[in-house]
């Protein structure tokens, strides 16, 4: 493992997706992006999909030149083509516009279509919540899961986020994907010639597996709260594909691989502005609720441990394995 300081790490990232055919806007959106999942401790979602994402920018897959389009159909409405190019931009588009708009009409929806891996879907909810607005995600992605019962993967893993400003505090955030885990740590492991837990995932004749690479050649996650899990995940298919016209999980093509077509998949996102619901008191009584939970010993809130990893590698650096950090400097035309 080589630590590198967060800004010497996006700078790096920046110039390996430029390298990979993307404009420079573009690419310092996805690293920035890449860059915050590994100071928070999320692997998975960090810089090791660099690789992935340069590959598909430099096939074509995903268009790294990418300019989205923004509509409003109506007033608390907006949509957004992310036109097949990164997830990161076209987000951010939408929900600048929609923080905009929020706090005069109360409410907005944001879809998100023809777009990609979206990364740590709690970023995106916790900017909007640093702006003092209540904030819902939903995402879509490539099939992993099946419905309960069956054995051919039909719905994504399809993460679900949650922020809400706090007084004095950092915003809450819940970040949770439909499966027991991402999909994302099971190619960690695989990377990394690690097994996984056998309670994680089923190979590709059903069976429970500790072998990453049986997960991932035609195996399927394991759904959060088995059928309960699978019929919400159902749910995030239907709001974040159905509603946004985008790609089901069991149409779109790999977020991993550089050949094929493009992604597809969409997002929908729900601003709230609460003090138009909650009144003034809103925030007082949110924290009574944090209060009740933190006051019994052996709790904790969501997000506390990225919010402790955050601040450790700030001051630290960021950890990347030496393999992956000389593929990223080779793609940057860094010598080591």
């Amino acid at each position: 493992m080589t630590r590198l300081a967060e800004e010497s790490l996006t700078t790096l990232v920046t110039r390996a997706l430029m390298n990979a055919n993307t404009s420079e806007a573009n690419a310092r959106s996805v690293a920035a992006a890449l860059v915050a999942a590994d100071m928070d401790g999320l692997a998975s979602h960090g810089v090791s999909r660099l690789p992935s994402y340069a590959d598909q920018a430099a096939s074509g897959k995903v268009d790294g030149h990418a300019r989205p389009q923004i509509e409003s159909p109506a007033a608390a409405a907006l949509c957004v083509d992310a036109r097949c190019g990164f997830a990161y931009p076209a987000i951010g588009i939408g929900l600048d516009a929609a923080l905009a708009r929020v706090k005069e009409t109360g409410v907005v929806a944001l879809a998100v279509r023809n777009s990609h891996h979206f990364g740590v879907a709690g970023h995106h909810v916790e900017h909007v919540a640093q702006r003092g607005v209540v904030a819902l995600a939903f995402g879509n992605s490539p099939a992993g899961i099946a419905p309960w019962g069956g054995s051919k993967a039909v719905f994504g893993t399809n993460p679900i986020a949650f922020a809400t400003p706090r007084q004095r505090q950092a915003p809450l955030v819940v970040d949770l994907s439909m499966s027991k885990v991402a999909r994302g740590k099971v190619m960690v492991a695989r990377d990394r010639n690690q097994t996984v837990p056998d309670d994680w995932a089923l190979d590709a004749a059903g069976h429970p597996t500790t072998d990453p690479a049986a997960v991932l050649d035609g195996g399927t996650m394991l759904p959060m709260g088995d059928a309960k899990g699978a019929a919400l995940t159902l749910v995030v298919e239907i709001l974040a594909a159905g509603l946004t016209g985008s790609h089901f999980g069991f149409e779109a093509s790999s977020f991993f691989t550089a050949n094929g077509e493009p992604p597809r998949v969409g997002q929908l996102f729900i601003l709230i502005d609460p003090i138009k619901f909650g009144g003034e008191a809103y925030p007082h009584r949110l924290e009574q609720l944090m209060e009740a939970i933190v006051s019994q010993p052996g709790t904790r809130l969501p997000g506390e441990r990225r919010l402790t990893a955050r601040a450790r590698h700030r001051a630290e650096g960021i950890e990347v394995p030496d393999e992956l950090l000389a593929d990223i400097r080779r793609r940057a035309n860094i010598s080591v």
